[in-house]
């Protein structure tokens, strides 16, 4: 019976999250910031239909270079008159520009879907044991929280630094919220109060006592899991306050629902939020205009409810694809996988309304200076995903964390990106 509980409370995400049953206790106060969220547009987007617009070549056909749009700093491909539902790019950089960095020219160095994410979630093109930025920076950061890396698909790793939580629904939250009710019912406990109280003081003592006993490690393990899986259960309660009554319907928003409802109680420190469908061998306009607004709508959502909880200012946002598209259209009106992209950032402590990178004419990648951030294409450096994620451990103040020194990424110290958060 203690095996199915630990079994169970492994696919929630408790007890797992922390090493003892003593680090559970002293870490059971809420996390309280900075949060960080992954938005993945599974598949390869086409950036020349978002944050680096082109129009010779025939690499769109939906605009003309005279229609370019630009927003401080930021130039887009209009798309308001080609989208049946969603948030366009017009409206997105009105609202969001301001506090946008973007990098384009991004170098994948792989056109593979498999690699490519694992690539950009981890910064390690060829190791399967690197954790994703969100699972390194939670086992960092708030290893005793009881869901303390949440995820929604794409490459998820872990590195086994840290426990991986699913939670598919709001109301799968719910449930685990209030373990201590029939199906998550908060009118129908399975114990009175005072029942609690006894065993919680039970266990406490139990485990006071176990404490001065010698153990096998793996018995420890196991009564150390059963001990912080009751004190996680309580933390979680803090959860169902913040959980809406009104599910929305779209997929990013329940996502974003789930992420905020365990930022705002304390219990979460790393979000990978994931939509599929964007791999566009056929039909590359049509699916990108339905998919792109789908996408950003789902991270205006997440920032606007953010605002109204009142952690917007704690939030890091990265917003990124495993690939592009390619710059010409293949026979059936798709593009097919490009190995040069974009990726976007903003929140907390990241300077806004800055575009750095670029691609040529060929949508090709042109290097960049690792000192000055400008072009540089005769000694610049090709920033690739390692080059990004050692300046996202930097940014978290991770970098020098014997996790992350676990996971090195092997960037040269002249190929550093300097200042890139501003």
């Amino acid at each position: 019976m203690r095996r199915d509980f630990i079994k169970c409370c492994t696919l929630a995400g408790l007890g797992l999250a922390c090493p003892g049953a003593r680090a559970a206790a002293k870490d059971g106060e809420a996390y309280e910031g900075p949060y960080y969220v992954v938005f993945n547009a599974s598949g390869g987007w086409d950036t020349t239909y978002l944050m680096d617009p082109k129009s010779i070549h025939e690499i769109n056909r939906l605009y003309q270079e005279g229609d370019i749009l630009t927003h401080g700093a930021h130039k887009f491909a209009p798309n308001a008159k080609h989208i049946a539902g969603g948030m366009s790019n017009e409206d997105f950089y009105k609202e969001f520009g301001s506090e946008l960095l973007t990098l384009n020219g991004l170098d994948y160095s792989v056109n593979n879907h498999a690699p490519g994410a694992r690539y950009m979630a981890t910064g390690k093109l060829d190791s399967l044991a690197y954790p994703t930025f969100a699972a390194l920076v939670a086992a960092c950061k708030g290893p005793a929280c009881p869901i303390s890396y949440l995820t929604f698909g794409n490459y998820s790793n872990t590195g086994n630094v840290v426990a991986m939580s699913r939670v598919p629904y709001p109301q799968s939250l719910q449930r685990i919220a209030n373990a201590d009710f029939v199906e998550g019912n908060a009118r129908s406990p399975y114990h009175e109060d005072f029942v609690l109280e006894r065993i919680n003081q039970a266990l406490d003592e139990q485990q006071a006592g176990r404490s001065s006993q010698p153990r096998l490690p793996r018995v420890e393990r196991a009564q150390s899991m059963l001990y912080s899986a009751q004190i996680n259960s309580k933390a979680l309660q803090r959860v169902t306050p913040h959980i809406p009554k009104e599910i929305p319907k779209e997929r990013l928003s329940q996502q974003a629902e789930i992420t905020l409802a365990s930022f705002k109680a304390g219990v979460c420190v790393s979000a990978n939020l994931s939509i599929g469908q964007f791999d566009s061998h056929a039909n590359n306009d049509k699916d990108q205009m339905k998919l792109i607004p789908e996408f950003l709508a789902g991270i205006a959502y997440l920032l606007r409810r953010a605002e109204e909880l009142k952690i917007r200012d704690k939030l890091v946002v990265i917003i990124q694809s495993e690939m592009g598209r390619t710059p010409t259209y293949n026979k059936g009106n798709g593009k097919d996988h490009w190995s040069v992209g974009s990726i976007m950032f903003l929140g907390a402590g990241i300077r806004g309304n800055r575009v750095l990178g670029a691609t040529d004419e060929g949508q090709l990648h042109v290097p960049l200076n690792a000192q000055s951030l400008a072009i540089d294409k005769d000694h610049g450096v090709r920033v690739r995903p390692e080059h990004i994620h050692h300046a996202l451990r930097q940014f978290a103040g991770i970098e020098d964390h014997a996790f992350s020194k676990k996971f090195p990424l092997g960037v040269k110290k002249e190929e550093v990106l300097q200042g890139l958060w501003g």
